[in-house]
């Protein structure tokens, strides 16, 4: 069947084609300029699903349903973007990572290897999520990136726990500011572990949520 939900503009990126829509989808009218896809078994052809502004799909990737991927997202490898998904900001989704339900993924966060994001869940800032990882139900993942470039990941649990993840690390808490204070107590590097700490702790008493 002939594609109707969208069409091809003529401009093309780094061998990626722009969108147009050829009738109203949802919240997007016919004539819209969308982002840039690699062909059309990247975005379906049913459904309102929609690649806005800058985002760019690509590869074996697949957005349907009514998800959005927008900004400067990208989406690519077989990673696959569905339901009521949304991945904004500068959000990347790749691998065979996948991302469904109501999730968000936003700002600089990644979702990679067979990670899963589904239900409710938010997955932003600097967080990563990899690996056979799977963030559902409420959970939101926030990360905050040292000067170093190592990364801060912040879980907030079901049984009320807050749960910080940076590299092979898995601490409650309280666990990692002894743990950072007692390796880099005294130090430029460890001041700021400990300010990126509370950082995150201050984010768990207003944006509660759970995870498995």
């Amino acid at each position: 069947m002939k594609n109707d939900k969208y069409g091809f503009t003529g401009k093309k990126e780094n061998g990626l084609k722009q969108i147009i829509a050829l009738k109203n989808l949802g919240n997007v009218s016919a004539g819209t300029l969308g982002g840039f896809i690699g062909k059309e078994e990247n975005l379906s052809d049913t459904g309102n699903a929609w690649v806005y502004d800058n985002a760019r799909v690509s590869g074996n990737a697949r957005v349907y349903g009514n998800a959005r991927v927008s900004d400067n997202a990208r989406v690519y490898d077989n990673a696959w973007v569905s339901d009521n998904a949304r991945v904004s900001g500068n959000a990347r989704v790749s691998d065979n990572a996948w991302v469904s339900d109501n999730a968000r993924v936003s700002d600089n966060a990644r979702v990679s290897d067979n990670a899963w994001v589904s239900d409710n869940a938010r997955v932003s800032n600097n967080a990563l999520v990899s690996g056979n990882a799977l963030v559902s139900g409420k959970a939101w993942v926030s990360g905050i990136k040292r000067s170093d470039g190592h990364t801060f990941c912040f879980v907030s649990c079901s049984d009320g726990s807050h749960r910080v993840i940076a590299g092979c690390r898995y601490f409650l808490m309280s666990e990692a500011k002894i743990h950072w204070t007692e390796t880099r107590g005294g130090t430029a590097l460890g001041e700021e572990t400990l300010a990126i700490l509370d950082a995150l702790e201050a984010l768990s008493k207003v944006k509660p949520g759970g995870c498995v």
